[in-house]
């Protein structure tokens, strides 16, 4: 498994009328985590487009259990629990400054050669990091 954990803060703009996080934008959250997750296996996200590759998100499901506020530090939880194939699997925990658990949410992403536009397995400089920090558990 690997664990990478970020922090964000929302912003006002992020936020409805009652200053709760809109829902909309945890999707951007996750996005983020993703990336930031890349960086600390050793490969920024440019990078893995620069060789090729894109990264698609075809599933997306959330679960919200309180809402998140405006101007709160939000650690985001990322997961990848699964050794990636053709898809990978991220798995999202956001805890509010108390401690207490307030969403939890999954993506699936594909792998895609972005020359031939065609789905392949996870490349093989990628799958080489995530095995490296496999059991590390960043």
């Amino acid at each position: 498994m690997i664990h990478t954990t970020h922090t964000i803060r929302v912003r006002y703009a992020e936020t409805d009328p009652m200053k709760y996080v809109y829902y909309g934008n945890y999707a951007t959250y996750f996005e983020v985590a993703r990336v930031e997750l890349f960086r600390e296996l050793g490969m920024p996200y440019d990078e893995i487009e620069e060789r090729g590759i894109w990264l698609p998100v075809s599933e997306f499901s959330i679960k919200y259990l309180k809402p998140a506020l405006y101007d709160q530090n939000l650690e985001i939880h990322t997961f990848i629990r699964k050794i990636p194939g053709v898809k990978i699997e991220f798995e999202y925990e956001i805890y509010n400054p108390s401690k207490q658990k307030i969403t939890e949410a999954k993506t699936t992403l594909f792998f895609l050669d972005s020359k031939t536009n065609k789905v392949i397995k996870c490349p093989e400089f990628l799958m080489n990091l995530i095995e490296k920090n496999w059991q590390e558990n960043l």
